[in-house]
C-alpha cells in the first residue's frame, strides 16, 4: 500500500466515523431502521491487505464506535463478522494476484458485483450487531426486521456514497 492510499483511508475512518457518531448516533426511523455507513470503510479497504491487519482494523473501528454508543463490544464483534465475510467472499469472487485495482470500489467493480458485496457484508455486519444487542431468541421477528430494514437502509446510503465519489473506470 501507498502512502497516499493510507492517508485516503484514514481521512475516510475519521469522515465515517464522525459521520457516525455525530449525526447518525440517534437516528432511527420507527425504531426499525438504523444506518451505519461506517461499514463503507471496512468495504473499501484494499483488496492487498493482510488479513490480519484486516481483522485488526475492523476490531479497532468497532471499539471505537462501542466506546461512544456504550455497547460493550458489540460493534466490535460486528465489525470482526464482516470483515471475515469480506475476506470469504473476495477470495471466492476476486483473483487479487492479477488484478489491477486496489480497492473494491463501485467503480472499480461495477453495480452488481459491489451490490453484492456490500448487501452480503453489511447483512451479516447488522445480523451479528443486532443478535447480540437484542441477545435473546424471544424476539427474534422484530431483531430479524430491524436487521433487514437496517441492512437495506444501511446499503442506500452507501449506494449513494459511492455514487457521489463515482469514478468510471477507463478500460
Amino acid at each position: 500500500m501507498t502512502s497516499k492510499l493510507i492517508l485516503i483511508n484514514i481521512v475516510r475512518w475519521f469522515i465515517l466515523l464522525f459521520i457516525q457518531i455525530i449525526l447518525l448516533r440517534n437516528l432511527s426511523f420507527y425504531g426499525l431502521a438504523t444506518p451505519f455507513p461506517y461499514v463503507l470503510f471496512l468495504l473499501l479497504l484494499p483488496f492487498g491487505i493482510p488479513n490480519l491487519l484486516l481483522y485488526l482494523i475492523a476490531f479497532g473501528t468497532g471499539l471505537t464506535l462501542d466506546a461512544f454508543y456504550d455497547t460493550l463490544g458489540v460493534h466490535a464483534s460486528a465489525c470482526v463478522a464482516l470483515a471475515f465475510v469480506r475476506i470469504q467472499f473476495i477470495s471466492i469472487s476476486v483473483n487479487r494476484d492479477n488484478f489491477d485495482e486496489t480497492e473494491p470500489t463501485l467503480g472499480n467493480m461495477g453495480f452488481r458485483w459491489f451490490s453484492f458485496y456490500s448487501l452480503l457484508c453489511i447483512f451479516s455486519h447488522h445480523l451479528v450487531l443486532f443478535l447480540l444487542e437484542a441477545f435473546k431468541l424471544k424476539e427474534i421477528g422484530y431483531t430479524l426486521m430491524r436487521c433487514l430494514l437496517s441492512a437495506i437502509l444501511t446499503w442506500l446510503v452507501i449506494l449513494l456514497i459511492e455514487f457521489i465519489f463515482y469514478k468510471r473506470k477507463l478500460r
